[in-house]
């Protein structure tokens, strides 16, 4: 594939942190033109070599090629001069600035002394459809859909000549429709010569995407395999050690009275924009309600509301019964509301506290954790150490900080906190984002498990296989409202996509305006 001198090699690379080998003895080749895709488990050593790479991190021991040549990459800007560019998770965009000031921040185009705005946003415009990636350079960023965002950091990258891509989940947000768009335009990327590294938990991506695949494994590598020559199967079991397939719908459940009720709520923001409008809804006892959205169709502001985290504008939310309105966070706790909230950082933990304070905090005032104003510090620790063992969440120990962690260990701990409690109701916003996908199935088991207990469950995500396998319906919001409820039986997530969109309505008010 290509020529015969890989675009990009890792020889041997290991990086150790105290306690722990992040990457053993690593060695990667990966040529021209090539989609070549990395899987493996949280903590198996994938960010700290992708950050190796991009020169973030330095090992400790290896070395790094890039067309033959050994590099040292001593910062980001060294891994950019040579070639190469990294679209993270969280988008690193200035939203008050246009797509075009974006893309050629730091190396724009002048004229004398004075930038050239009118050529910047010309070559950003044909360097855009050279690539078939569709956004206008003259629009803010802010007003931008996530998928669009996504092309934005792309078009970066493109514009710094990188001849390597490197992806971290870039499909984690996206609706199937704006999946199979970034899709055509990796393999357009491909087709040009550039190589792409594809870094995802999703097996179906990478079966239906990449040329190579490389699994690591406890900081090892674990299998290298054409991707022809594999299966999801063989890719789980080299993974974890066992066959995994969290597609598969759980056995129906009957569910009971109304659990959660929301009714007629309408939220607006601080600038008096309307975010939820008019939206209705029950969550009953041993049901699970998913809400697919795309983000910023007020899904987030709604999951507020339902928590305590902010009040509504107007409308109730009650919770078997009892009206929660005034009552804050602390009194939607106590009435029998958990929460996995989306933010796992800025809402979901502390990140200076250690792992054990983590797993307890919120539910410390329990009887059994405390005796009069005292922590009961074997109780404490005993508590910790099943749920560490339980999620198998990767830390040197309880006492470590969170702040240490990857992204999903992190997401263990918040998960296994508020699923460790019998709670009648809970709220769960997007629970397996970055997690790997033996964790993926067993958070799905728990959630199946708190069904199957009577308790009510609103999973709110935008990974729609997830949505489809779980539900017992599928409440579909878009700008702020409820447009559809489906069937997860009777859809698919072609149809949930056109409704994420406003496609499906567009479509429908068209056909209405034609009768």
């Amino acid at each position: 594939m290509g020529s015969e001198i890989p675009e990009l090699e890792l020889r041997r690379v290991t990086k150790r942190y105290p306690g722990v080998v992040a990457n053993d003895d690593v060695s990667l080749s990966i040529h021209s033109g090539e989609i070549h895709a990395i899987v493996g488990e949280n903590g198996a050593g994938k960010s700290t070599l992708m950050s190796i790479l991009y020169g973030l991190v330095s090992p400790d021991q290896g070395e790094i090629l890039v067309r033959g040549d050994l590099v040292q990459f001593r910062s980001t800007l060294d891994a950019i001069d040579a070639g190469l560019g990294m679209v993270h998770q969280e988008f690193k965009l200035f939203p008050t600035m246009t797509v075009a000031e974006n893309v050629v921040y730091g190396h724009e185009p002048r004229s004398g002394w004075l930038i050239d705005r009118n050529l910047a946003n010309n070559h950003v415009a044909e360097l855009a459809e050279s690539y078939g990636l569709a956004v206008d350079p003259l629009t803010t960023v802010e007003d931008l859909r996530v998928g669009v965002l996504q092309r934005v950091e792309i078009l970066k990258a493109l514009y710094r000549d990188a001849r390597v891509l490197i992806l971290d989940e870039p499909t984690a947000v996206l609706t199937p429709q704006e999946r199979d768009s970034l899709f055509e335009v990796l393999r357009r990327l491909s087709d040009d010569g550039r190589t792409i590294i594809f870094i995802t938990h999703k097996l179906n991506e990478v079966m239906a995407l990449s040329d190579r695949v490389t699994v690591l494994r406890r900081g090892q590598v674990a299998l290298r395999v054409n991707t022809a020559d594999t299966s999801p199967g063989q890719l789980s079991t080299a993974m974890t050690g066992r066959s995994v397939d969290t597609s598969v719908r759980p056995a129906d459940h009957d569910s009971g009275e109304a659990l959660l009720c929301v009714n007629s709520l309408r939220i607006d923001d601080s600038d008096g924009i309307r975010r939820v409008q008019d939206v209705s809804f029950e969550v009953a006892a041993g049901e699970i309600v998913g809400i697919a959205a795309v983000t910023g169709s007020g899904q987030s502001e709604l999951v507020e509301a339902i928590v305590g985290l902010c009040p509504p504008t107007k409308g109730s939310v009650t919770l078997a019964g009892n009206d929660l309105a005034g009552q804050g966070v602390s009194g939607h706790r106590a009435a029998g509301i958990s929460f996995i909230p989306e933010n796992r950082h800025r809402v979901g933990s502390a990140a200076t506290a250690t792992t054990s304070e983590n797993l307890l905090m919120g539910y410390q005032w329990q009887p059994r954790f405390h005796k009069a104003s005292w922590l009961r510090r074997k109780v404490v620790a005993q508590h910790a150490d099943e749920l560490i063992k339980s999620y198998d969440i990767k830390v040197s120990g309880p006492n470590q900080v969170v702040g240490e962690l990857s992204g999903g260990n992190l997401q263990k701990v918040v998960v296994a906190r508020e699923l460790a409690h019998e709670t009648s109701m809970l709220v769960a916003e997007q629970p397996t984002r970055g997690v790997d996908i033996g964790a993926i199935e067993f958070i799905h088991a728990q959630l199946v498990a708190q069904r199957d207990a009577d308790r009510g469950v609103l999973l709110i995500s935008a990974e729609l296989q997830e949505i489809l396998a779980l539900s017992t319906r599928i409440l579909v919001m878009f700008e702020g409202q409820i447009v559809a409820e489906l069937d997860p039986t009777m859809t698919n997530e072609a149809e949930i996509g056109l409704y994420m969109t406003g496609a499906h309505t567009q479509r429908v008010d068209a056909e209405t305006l034609g009768t």
